[in-house]
């Protein structure tokens, strides 16, 4: 994600974006339909952002508004219509959200934990339970 990484056993995540220098290869880690991770070759538009996962959204010192994404990146002053479930393009480069994609029925989606994980589909379907996980059905 644009910081130089030494240690070859530092771990990497779903959607990190891989730079080799000596090769040139750009890589985004992604699932394949089993459900491990896999490394898809990317075009040199693409390596500059990358979409994460909003988790947590909650008002800090000040009023400040926060959210928390999957990577457990902390960004400020969000835009106040993004809610948690919903996912941001970010830039790697600056830290900005570029934009933001709301958790609604007819989206395209990928399915990150459970049997389906790495399925992607459209969104037919969700059932919110308050306290508990989204059920979502996908086609």
């Amino acid at each position: 994600d644009g910081v130089v990484r030494r240690y070859f056993k530092y771990p990497v995540g779903l959607m990190d974006v891989i730079t080799i220098p000596k090769t040139g290869d750009q890589l985004r880690v992604l699932y394949d339909v089993k459900g491990r991770f896999t490394f898809v070759p990317l075009k040199n538009k693409e390596v500059k952002y990358k979409l994460c996962k909003v988790t947590k959204k909650f008002i800090g010192p000040n009023k400040i508004p926060y959210i928390v994404t999957h990577d457990s990146r902390t960004i400020r002053f969000a835009n106040p219509a993004i809610s948690i479930g919903d996912s941001i393009k970010l830039n790697i480069e600056t830290g900005e959200i570029s934009e933001f994609f709301r958790q609604d029925v007819g989206n395209l989606c990928l399915s990150i934990g459970g049997n389906n994980k790495g399925r992607v589909g459209v969104l037919v379907n969700i059932v919110r339970k308050p306290g508990k996980i989204d059920v979502v059905t996908v086609r």
